[in-house]
Protein backbone atom coordinates (compact mmCIF):
# COMPACT_ATOMS: atom_id res chain seq x y z
CA UNK A 1 0.00 0.00 0.00
CA UNK A 2 1.23 3.93 -1.18
CA UNK A 3 2.73 4.75 1.98
CA UNK A 4 3.35 1.71 4.11
CA UNK A 5 6.74 1.10 3.27
CA UNK A 6 9.24 0.29 6.07
CA UNK A 7 10.08 3.31 7.84
CA UNK A 8 11.93 3.81 11.45
CA UNK A 9 10.59 2.82 14.96
CA UNK A 10 7.83 5.32 16.28
CA UNK A 11 8.29 6.99 19.53
CA UNK A 12 6.44 5.85 22.22
CA UNK A 13 4.50 8.15 22.24
CA UNK A 14 2.64 11.23 20.36
CA UNK A 15 3.70 14.53 20.79
CA UNK A 16 0.94 16.59 22.85
CA UNK A 17 -0.24 20.26 20.95
CA UNK A 18 -2.26 22.64 22.36
CA UNK A 19 -5.05 20.87 20.42
CA UNK A 20 -4.20 17.74 22.32
CA UNK A 21 -3.86 18.89 25.73
CA UNK A 22 -7.54 19.05 27.22
CA UNK A 23 -8.47 22.25 29.10
CA UNK A 24 -10.27 20.04 31.72
CA UNK A 25 -9.22 16.81 33.61
CA UNK A 26 -5.66 16.41 31.79
CA UNK A 27 -4.84 14.48 34.28
CA UNK A 28 -7.27 11.47 32.13
CA UNK A 29 -4.90 12.53 28.97
CA UNK A 30 -2.37 10.28 27.02
CA UNK A 31 -0.24 10.31 24.51
CA UNK A 32 1.24 7.01 24.82
CA UNK A 33 1.34 5.17 21.04
CA UNK A 34 0.36 1.52 21.87
CA UNK A 35 -2.63 2.57 24.04
CA UNK A 36 -4.09 4.93 21.18
CA UNK A 37 -4.01 2.15 18.61
CA UNK A 38 -5.63 -0.69 21.35
CA UNK A 39 -8.73 2.01 21.76
CA UNK A 40 -8.82 2.47 17.52
CA UNK A 41 -8.81 -1.06 16.47
CA UNK A 42 -11.43 -1.79 19.34
CA UNK A 43 -14.27 0.11 17.85
CA UNK A 44 -15.96 -0.27 14.77
CA UNK A 45 -17.51 3.64 14.01
CA UNK A 46 -15.69 6.74 14.71
CA UNK A 47 -17.35 10.44 14.41
CA UNK A 48 -15.89 12.22 11.53
CA UNK A 49 -15.91 16.39 11.78
CA UNK A 50 -15.58 19.22 9.41
CA UNK A 51 -16.67 22.54 8.74
CA UNK A 52 -19.26 22.71 5.31
CA UNK A 53 -20.64 26.40 4.26
CA UNK A 54 -18.96 27.66 7.15
CA UNK A 55 -20.86 25.55 9.78
CA UNK A 56 -19.53 22.14 11.93
CA UNK A 57 -20.54 18.51 10.91
CA UNK A 58 -20.03 15.47 12.50
CA UNK A 59 -20.67 12.35 10.40
CA UNK A 60 -20.45 8.58 11.79
CA UNK A 61 -18.73 6.06 10.10
CA UNK A 62 -16.63 3.31 9.60
CA UNK A 63 -12.34 3.35 9.60
CA UNK A 64 -9.63 1.25 9.51
CA UNK A 65 -6.16 1.86 11.03
CA UNK A 66 -3.22 0.58 8.80
CA UNK A 67 -0.27 1.49 11.11
CA UNK A 68 0.46 5.19 11.22
CA UNK A 69 -2.84 5.95 9.04
CA UNK A 70 -6.49 5.86 9.05
CA UNK A 71 -9.07 5.10 6.15
CA UNK A 72 -12.59 6.46 6.04
CA UNK A 73 -14.56 5.35 3.73
CA UNK A 74 -18.24 6.76 2.03
CA UNK A 75 -19.60 7.08 -0.98
CA UNK A 76 -18.10 9.51 -4.08
CA UNK A 77 -21.01 11.49 -3.53
CA UNK A 78 -20.35 12.44 0.24
CA UNK A 79 -19.47 16.20 0.86
CA UNK A 80 -16.53 15.60 2.93
CA UNK A 81 -14.94 13.49 0.77
CA UNK A 82 -15.51 15.53 -2.06
CA UNK A 83 -14.09 18.20 0.03
CA UNK A 84 -11.06 15.57 0.48
CA UNK A 85 -10.67 14.89 -3.13
CA UNK A 86 -11.32 18.65 -4.54
CA UNK A 87 -8.87 20.59 -2.37
CA UNK A 88 -5.49 19.78 -3.12
CA UNK A 89 -4.40 20.84 0.52
CA UNK A 90 -7.11 18.29 2.07
CA UNK A 91 -10.03 19.14 4.30
CA UNK A 92 -9.26 19.99 7.77
CA UNK A 93 -11.13 17.45 10.08
CA UNK A 94 -11.12 16.27 13.64
CA UNK A 95 -11.94 12.25 13.89
CA UNK A 96 -13.09 10.87 17.21
CA UNK A 97 -13.67 7.08 18.70
CA UNK A 98 -14.84 6.32 22.05
CA UNK A 99 -15.90 3.30 24.35
CA UNK A 100 -18.90 3.29 26.86
CA UNK A 101 -16.63 0.86 29.73
CA UNK A 102 -18.89 1.49 32.95
CA UNK A 103 -21.80 3.55 34.20
CA UNK A 104 -21.17 5.25 37.63
CA UNK A 105 -24.20 5.93 39.20
CA UNK A 106 -23.22 8.19 42.54
CA UNK A 107 -25.32 8.56 45.54
CA UNK A 108 -26.19 12.47 43.60
CA UNK A 109 -27.32 13.40 40.78
CA UNK A 110 -23.71 15.84 40.31
CA UNK A 111 -21.57 12.80 40.48
CA UNK A 112 -23.23 10.68 38.09
CA UNK A 113 -20.67 10.25 35.40
CA UNK A 114 -19.40 7.03 32.71
CA UNK A 115 -16.05 5.05 32.60
CA UNK A 116 -15.17 5.56 29.23
CA UNK A 117 -11.88 5.42 26.88
CA UNK A 118 -11.43 8.13 23.79
CA UNK A 119 -9.35 8.99 21.19
CA UNK A 120 -9.18 12.68 19.04
CA UNK A 121 -6.94 12.68 16.26
CA UNK A 122 -6.79 16.64 14.32
CA UNK A 123 -4.96 16.57 10.69
CA UNK A 124 -5.76 17.04 7.40
CA UNK A 125 -7.62 14.34 5.03
CA UNK A 126 -6.83 13.14 1.89
CA UNK A 127 -8.27 11.29 -1.25
CA UNK A 128 -7.02 8.12 -2.20
CA UNK A 129 -6.24 8.24 -5.50
CA UNK A 130 -3.88 5.04 -5.85
CA UNK A 131 -6.03 2.25 -7.28
CA UNK A 132 -4.02 -0.25 -5.27
CA UNK A 133 -3.82 1.71 -2.10
CA UNK A 134 -7.15 2.16 -2.40
CA UNK A 135 -8.13 -1.52 -2.67
CA UNK A 136 -6.23 -2.48 -0.17
CA UNK A 137 -8.08 0.74 2.33
CA UNK A 138 -11.03 -1.33 1.44
CA UNK A 139 -9.67 -4.57 1.92
CA UNK A 140 -8.63 -3.03 5.37
CA UNK A 141 -12.04 -1.66 6.47
CA UNK A 142 -13.99 -5.06 5.60
CA UNK A 143 -10.80 -6.99 8.17
CA UNK A 144 -11.27 -4.01 10.54
CA UNK A 145 -15.38 -5.37 11.09
CA UNK A 146 -14.49 -8.98 10.72
CA UNK A 147 -11.20 -10.06 10.59
CA UNK A 148 -10.13 -12.25 7.87
CA UNK A 149 -13.38 -11.30 5.93
CA UNK A 150 -11.32 -9.77 3.29
CA UNK A 151 -10.35 -12.99 1.79
CA UNK A 152 -13.66 -14.54 1.80
CA UNK A 153 -15.68 -12.15 0.05
CA UNK A 154 -16.06 -10.85 -3.55
CA UNK A 155 -13.80 -7.69 -3.68
CA UNK A 156 -15.10 -4.59 -5.35
CA UNK A 157 -15.57 -4.22 -9.38
CA UNK A 158 -14.86 -1.35 -11.20
CA UNK A 159 -18.11 0.21 -11.32
CA UNK A 160 -18.14 -0.34 -7.38
CA UNK A 161 -14.81 1.16 -6.48
CA UNK A 162 -15.82 3.90 -8.99
CA UNK A 163 -18.52 4.68 -6.60
CA UNK A 164 -16.31 4.53 -3.73
CA UNK A 165 -14.13 7.12 -1.90
CA UNK A 166 -11.54 6.73 0.43
CA UNK A 167 -9.81 8.97 2.48
CA UNK A 168 -6.78 9.13 4.79
CA UNK A 169 -5.70 10.49 7.85
CA UNK A 170 -2.20 10.47 9.50
CA UNK A 171 -1.83 9.39 12.85
CA UNK A 172 0.33 12.52 13.97
CA UNK A 173 -1.76 14.88 16.25
CA UNK A 174 -3.36 12.44 18.42
CA UNK A 175 -4.33 12.38 21.85
CA UNK A 176 -6.13 9.12 24.06
CA UNK A 177 -8.36 10.06 27.26
CA UNK A 178 -9.63 7.40 29.71
CA UNK A 179 -11.77 7.42 33.06
CA UNK A 180 -11.96 4.44 35.06
CA UNK A 181 -12.72 3.92 38.71
CA UNK A 182 -15.34 4.41 41.20
CA UNK A 183 -17.95 6.44 42.95
CA UNK A 184 -16.88 9.81 44.41
CA UNK A 185 -19.56 11.10 46.07
CA UNK A 186 -19.11 14.02 48.85
CA UNK A 187 -18.64 12.47 52.32
CA UNK A 188 -21.90 14.00 53.66
CA UNK A 189 -23.47 12.07 51.02
CA UNK A 190 -22.07 8.41 52.42
CA UNK A 191 -24.93 7.97 54.56
CA UNK A 192 -27.35 8.58 51.82
CA UNK A 193 -30.17 5.44 51.10
CA UNK A 194 -29.39 5.59 47.68
CA UNK A 195 -27.75 2.26 45.66
CA UNK A 196 -23.73 3.79 44.47
CA UNK A 197 -21.16 1.90 42.34
CA UNK A 198 -20.40 0.92 38.59
CA UNK A 199 -22.40 -1.02 36.22
CA UNK A 200 -19.86 -2.33 33.50
CA UNK A 201 -20.35 -2.10 30.19
CA UNK A 202 -19.36 -4.51 27.63
CA UNK A 203 -20.18 -5.21 23.54
CA UNK A 204 -21.30 -8.85 22.89
CA UNK A 205 -22.07 -10.95 19.93
CA UNK A 206 -25.16 -12.68 18.89
CA UNK A 207 -25.76 -16.15 17.06
CA UNK A 208 -24.92 -15.52 13.58
CA UNK A 209 -28.01 -15.41 11.56
CA UNK A 210 -27.16 -17.42 8.15
CA UNK A 211 -28.91 -15.27 5.07
CA UNK A 212 -31.96 -17.20 3.75
CA UNK A 213 -30.60 -17.39 0.12
CA UNK A 214 -26.97 -19.33 1.22
CA UNK A 215 -26.02 -21.62 -1.58
CA UNK A 216 -25.82 -25.09 -0.12
CA UNK A 217 -23.43 -26.51 1.69
CA UNK A 218 -22.20 -22.99 2.73
CA UNK A 219 -20.91 -23.27 6.11
CA UNK A 220 -20.07 -20.89 8.70
CA UNK A 221 -16.57 -20.03 8.42
CA UNK A 222 -13.82 -20.41 10.89
CA UNK A 223 -13.79 -16.81 11.69
CA UNK A 224 -17.24 -16.33 12.94
CA UNK A 225 -17.00 -19.44 15.03
CA UNK A 226 -16.36 -18.12 18.09
CA UNK A 227 -19.13 -15.03 17.89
Amino acid sequence: MQGTAQTPPQPAAYTPTDRTVPTRSADRASYDRELVHSILDEAYVCHLGFVRDGAPVVLPTLYARVGERLYVHGSTGSRPLRAAGQADSGLPVCLTVTHVDGLVLARSAFHHSINYRSVVVHGVAHDVTDPEEKRQALDALVDHVVPGRAADSRPANRKELAATAVIRLDLDEVSAKLKSGGVNDEPEDLALPHWAGVVPVHTSYGTPIPDPGLAAGTELPDYLQGN
